[in-house]
């Protein structure tokens, strides 16, 4: 038998850590650098109803009663607005009524302003739904937001 005798040489194996923390640092350089905040999109205060009897009670100016009517397929048939004014199926029409109604100096607030309850048959298609919060949240000018009305709210079923 024979016996190999090691050196103190051997023994002693070392990792060059340096390049590993150099390439660590690197990474989380970049990444902290090519990092953006964006802003949410699609984030709308909507209020769904409430299941049962009790009803929320809003301290509101004017809620408008934005009635969105469904031709059985899916596909919108009428806009009308608290029951007795009629926009087709035109958005622009719609928010340039909101436009005049609310302005767009001072933009909406949280505890003022008016409020829009949407009631829409059930078998609208949702596409339908997102345009009528987007006519009457606001529009795009430029590069500037305008803001109309932020609050928003889905009527309860209809039977």
């Amino acid at each position: 038998m024979k016996f190999r005798h090691r050196s103190k040489q051997e023994d002693k194996t070392q990792l060059s850590m340096t390049s590993m923390i150099d390439i660590v640092f690197l990474l989380l350089v970049f990444f902290v650098m090519t990092f953006k905040i964006s802003a949410q999109e699609g984030d709308f205060n909507v209020k769904m109803p409430l299941q049962g009897d009790g009803a929320p009670t809003d301290s509101t100016q004017l809620p408008l009663n934005l009635r969105l009517k469904s031709d059985g397929a899916g596909q919108l048939q009428e806009i009308v607005l608290n029951d007795n004014l009629s926009f087709g199926t035109d958005w622009s029409k719609l928010r340039g009524y909101v436009l005049q109604m609310v302005g767009d100096e001072a933009g909406p607030s949280e505890d003022e302003g008016p409020e829009v309850v949407i009631d829409l048959d059930y078998d609208l298609h949702y596409v339908h739904v997102i345009e009528s919060i987007t006519a009457v949240t606001g529009y795009r000018s430029g590069d500037e937001v305008v803001k109309l009305i932020d609050r928003i709210k889905l009527a309860e079923k209809r039977e």
